[in-house]
């Protein structure tokens, strides 16, 4: 099987949604996911330095089967910064997805 640890013996303390519970199995198994996956791991995906200035607010799967990805700045004066990390921040989804999963990335204020 699997050289990674097993850690379906853990109870969680608080109730998890359908995708949240399937995304924790199939990330056991080495598989990623959905956009729910996404949500959740955003912390971790992004590091500290992008996590915490910006969050999801939307994400669209278009009909060729990319991801528009809408974020929130934790301030307006983010924006123009995060707008110069796009690429980065698309790299990063990509990579965790292992494909070219990103269409186009917004800010909302």
């Amino acid at each position: 099987m699997s050289n990674q640890p097993n850690n379906l013996d853990k109870r969680s303390k608080r109730p998890v949604t359908i995708a949240s519970a399937l995304g924790d199995l199939l990330k056991s198994f080495g598989v990623r996911a959905s956009d729910a996956d996404l949500v959740k791991r955003w912390d971790k995906i992004m590091g500290p330095d992008i996590a915490n200035i910006a969050k999801i607010v939307a994400i669209k799967k278009t009909k060729d089967g990319y991801f528009n990805i809408t974020l929130r700045p934790e301030n307006p004066a983010f924006t123009l910064q995060l707008s110069y990390m796009s690429d980065e921040i698309k790299k990063k989804i990509n990579k965790y997805f292992g494909r070219d999963a990103v269409a186009k990335i917004s800010f909302r204020k």
